[in-house]
């Protein structure tokens, strides 16, 4: 192929809808985003409208194309997405219901009745992943308890990035690493688990078809090459899941890399050549799927990282900027005055899984001013991922942590680059990469297109800078001793108390 083709990766995010075109080597020619157009109706509850998220779609997709000399250079398009949001489908296409985001807490009650009917160590050695609300198949039965009419016009359910595939190309199907968030994957056979959707009380002919990331469909539908400015020629592979193409962007396919992905939620991201069946690693909230790399991974992390921080400066720092934030921090000294934050804005994290659990400070006292607290929070994100990571470790037989690579914007938060290499006691390894994500699935689109002969060719062609933070010994020393005698003891301190809270009513 021609040295100038280009590659587009689309990330369907948290905050925002990506749309960047990439050369063969990973170098960002074009890039535009539009904010993720997301609905709060009250509390719990968050959602998408399909048509909002596809109309986001195309205004950057169009202020992408619009900056490149010749976008006729693209011969591949792809999409990532976060997982467990998907958007059901009617007969001619059009969405019957609006897309539940991933981190919507109304279906607990769902997740109550599939524990009841089947186990969740049942559930767990089906699928791979903790039985949590969030899932797919929560949804549905959501929808389908609440929406019934919805439902029963709904004839395919499409994850968030084969939703926006399917409008790109008209082909309605899945890939392998987004259903490992649906609760509905036979991670064994790599099959849907027909037998337990349908005892669930789903059709499981709403299911698309499964094939592996990278697999060309289709070329862009002529329509859409007209509204976004994607040339017609343009082939349309499928996708997959943010942080599973963020780890494949970054080299992290094969067992002792670990990725730290830091955004609104963080992904502790382990690339493994086995499949977990003691029941306890998803008693502990853990999650494992299918790599788009081939092989399987394991998913630790926060549901909430960066939200954390940026509900910090909304809500104690008056809107500051990070920057003056991060100056009134660094003037409080390691352990924040003996101050504590425990991260569970949303709900627990794993190796808990407690959805009951909330978000805490300890230790106040009138030194702690909002530094103090700030710092506090940093220090809890970081203690809090390396518990992630910790707890999960001996589960994997013979597993070693060769390598720490750290993405996402959180990477630009300096002090908390500093913090977690000194709680991790390891270097850190900072990629140039800020979007790692759309690359991993703008490396699909070329795998699919044959830009790149396999995966591994795909890694070797990419290039980047790594900035290595290590960590301060005597932090570090500091650290190691506030991890084990005070924050290990900090969730099991609470627990109790967060429960009688929910017990009482909001």
């Amino acid at each position: 192929m021609a040295g100038d083709d280009l590659l587009v990766g689309i990330d369907f995010g948290t905050s925002h809808i990506k749309a960047i075109a990439f050369t063969r080597s990973g170098q960002i020619v074009a890039s535009a985003s539009a904010p993720t157009p997301t609905v709060y109706p009250q509390p719990g509850w968050a959602y998408y409208e399909p048509e909002a998220v596809w109309a986001q779609t195309v205004t950057a997709l169009r202020a992408m194309t619009t900056q490149l000399d010749d976008a006729q250079r693209i011969v591949a398009v792809a999409v990532a997405s976060v997982g467990e949001a998907g958007a059901p489908i009617d007969a001619a296409g059009q969405p019957t219901y609006p897309m539940i985001a991933w981190f919507d807490t109304r279906t607990k009650e769902q997740a109550e009745q599939l524990r009841q009917q089947f186990g969740a160590d049942a559930i767990f050695r089906s699928s791979g992943v903790s039985l949590q609300p969030i899932f797919t198949l929560c949804k549905i039965l959501w929808i389908q308890q609440h929406a019934p009419e919805a439902m029963a016009r709904t004839v395919r359910w499409l994850n968030a990035a084969d939703f926006l595939t399917f409008r790109l190309c008209g082909v309605a199907a899945s890939e392998f690493s987004l259903a490992s968030r649906t609760l509905m994957l036979d991670i064994d056979h790599l099959t849907w688990a027909t037998d337990l959707v349908r005892d669930a009380g789903v059709d499981p002919a709403v299911l698309p078809p499964l094939l592996p990331s990278g697999t060309k469909l289709d070329a862009v539908l002529p329509e859409i090459a007209a509204q976004t400015g994607l040339p017609p020629h343009a082939i349309v592979t499928t996708g997959g899941h943010d942080h599973v193409c963020g780890a494949m962007a970054l080299s992290v396919t094969r067992p002792g890399a670990v990725l730290d992905s830091l955004g609104t939620a963080e992904a502790i991201f382990l690339a493994t050549d086995q499949v977990l069946k003691d029941p306890e690693v998803g008693r502990r909230g853990y999650a494992q799927g299918v790599h788009v790399s081939g092989g399987y991974y394991i998913l630790g992390g926060l549901y909430t990282s960066s939200a954390c921080i940026e509900w910090f400066r909304e809500n104690i720092g008056a809107g500051l900027d990070y920057a003056a934030l991060a100056t009134e921090a660094e003037a409080t000294p390691p352990g924040s005055l003996g101050v504590y934050f425990l991260p569970h804005l949303r709900t627990a994290n794993p190796g808990y899984d407690d959805p009951h659990s909330r978000a805490t400070f300890v230790g106040l006292t009138f030194d702690a001013k909002r530094g103090a607290l700030y710092r506090a929070l940093l220090e809890g994100l970081a203690y809090e991922a390396r518990y992630s990571l910790d707890s999960l470790l001996p589960y994997l037989a013979g597993a070693h942590v060769e390598r720490i690579v750290a993405t996402g914007g959180g990477t630009r938060n300096g002090l908390l680059m500093r913090i977690k290499a000194s709680v991790y006691n390891q270097p850190l390894r900072v990629v140039s990469i800020d979007e790692a994500t759309a690359l991993g699935a703008a490396m699909l689109a070329g795998i699919g297109a044959g830009i790149y002969h396999d995966v591994a060719d795909a890694v070797q062609s990419v290039r980047y800078t790594t900035t290595v933070i290590e960590p301060e010994p005597t932090v570090a020393e500091f650290y190691e001793r506030a991890f084990k005698q005070v924050y290990c003891a900090l969730y099991p301190a609470v627990r109790d108390v967060h429960h009688a809270i929910v017990g009482l009513g909001d």
